[in-house]
């Protein structure tokens, strides 16, 4: 039996280092004039003001939308689109990490589709009328959104978040500037690059994989697991910046692809109701998950572990367990809290639970998953990731 696959990506990719400056060329070439989605430290640290002056001097004129404050939310949609329609705007750009560029994505729809973002959630409606186009420059090394056609956001009336898949979020364009990227403390460094690891972890182990997003998702990886400690103890290490930044547009272009799994559907309901950044809530789920669905994916999960450690002697089981143990440990050695640790009271998400299990399953993305749980194990996973101990076992990367 034939097999096919799809593979989507923006039209256009542009990387490398200095290429922010790249906007005028790009955003000439989608309109006269940006809204620009970004956030008030995008604006302190200069690059609004920065990406304002590179479209002047291609003439496009631009207004900025800085309400971008926590993971993206219906308010901020709706803020924005009045923004875009009363400023009579043909283009988007957004500046800033993955908050900022579903935002963008939310907006770029909804111009020209009439209606709330919630409307497209769950499949219930596909956007008939083309995006407005949308220019995605990241300046974090971690969601991937800038090549994905996924955004989440949170509909603030139910907390809950809505993670909605079709090709009109795709970016018409994605320009991803390593250099951003430094501005990125030491936990957001951290932060995201787990959730660009889990990403691609997801990717591979995912029921949906297909050889090209396995070539994606392996690469990002290796890059991600080799770098992601250089990148985090010296900020201005711009080789480990750089290949911290592929990897996170690697792990995105596979995982948009083959799709997430059983992290990212418990993840979504701890940031809707306990407020829990995204890429920190995945970082601290993804060892424990990937302990409950070791044994239905030991050979994928031994190609992870061989990129942990140069023996490359080991049986499967053997990589598979240094897959696990060292994901732990990386995540120990990055700082990275888990749920107790951050502050989430334990009655509170105790009594939580029942509707958090019940909206990662509703989700759909625990069914990608390798071992498939019941309502009642997602349970029972959820309370053991609350004070999970992250362990400094396992094997540095070569």
């Amino acid at each position: 039996m034939n097999a096919f696959f799809n593979l989507r990506t923006p039209p256009l990719i542009t990387y490398g280092s200095g290429s922010f400056k790249k906007i005028s060329e790009v955003a000439a070439l989608k309109g006269k004039k940006a809204l620009i989605i970004s956030d008030k430290m995008m604006e302190q640290l200069g690059n609004v003001d920065r990406c304002v002056g590179f479209l002047e001097k291609c003439r496009v004129s631009s207004v900025v939308y800085l309400g971008v404050e926590t993971e993206p939310t219906d308010q901020y949609v709706a803020e924005a689109l009045q923004m875009f329609n009363e400023s009579a705007c043909d283009h988007i750009i957004s500046l800033g990490g993955g908050s900022c560029i579903d935002t963008a994505k939310a907006v770029s729809v909804l111009v020209g589709n009439d209606g709330n973002i919630d409307d497209f959630a769950g499949g219930k409606r596909v956007a008939d009328q083309p995006p407005i186009p949308h220019i995605a420059i990241p300046t974090t090394a971690g969601t991937g959104s800038e090549a994905t056609d996924v955004t989440v956001i949170t509909n603030t009336s139910n907390q809950v978040k809505l993670m909605i898949k079709q090709p009109a979020f795709m970016p018409a364009a994605a320009i991803v500037d390593p250099e951003l990227s430094k501005s990125s403390p030491k936990h957001v460094t951290a932060a995201t690059g787990v959730d660009a690891l889990s990403h691609a972890i997801e990717a591979y182990l995912s029921k949906k994989s297909h050889p090209m997003t396995d070539m994606l998702a392996f690469s990002a990886m290796e890059l991600i697991v080799k770098n992601i400690r250089d990148a985090y103890t010296d900020g201005c290490n711009m080789e480990a910046r750089e290949k911290m930044s592929l990897g996170s547009l690697e792990a995105g272009m596979a995982f948009t692809n083959a799709s997430v799994c059983l992290v990212h559907g418990m993840s979504r309901p701890i940031g809707a109701l306990f407020h829990v950044p995204h890429g920190f809530s995945n970082a601290m789920l993804l060892p424990a998950v990937l302990e409950f669905s070791r044994d239905s994916c030991v050979e994928r999960l031994a190609d992870l572990g061989r990129v942990f450690t140069l023996d490359k002697d080991l049986s499967d089981e053997e990589a598979a367990d240094i897959a696990v143990n060292s994901v732990s440990g990386l995540c120990a050695d990055l700082n990275i809290p888990n749920l107790k640790g951050w502050g989430i009271d334990e009655e509170a998400f105790i009594l939580a639970v029942g509707k958090m299990a019940k909206d990662a399953m509703d989700s759909g993305s625990p069914a990608n998953n390798p071992r498939v749980p019941t309502l009642q194990e997602l349970q029972e996973l959820y309370l053991y990731c609350y004070d999970y101990q992250f362990s400094g076992k396992g094997a540095a990367a070569k």
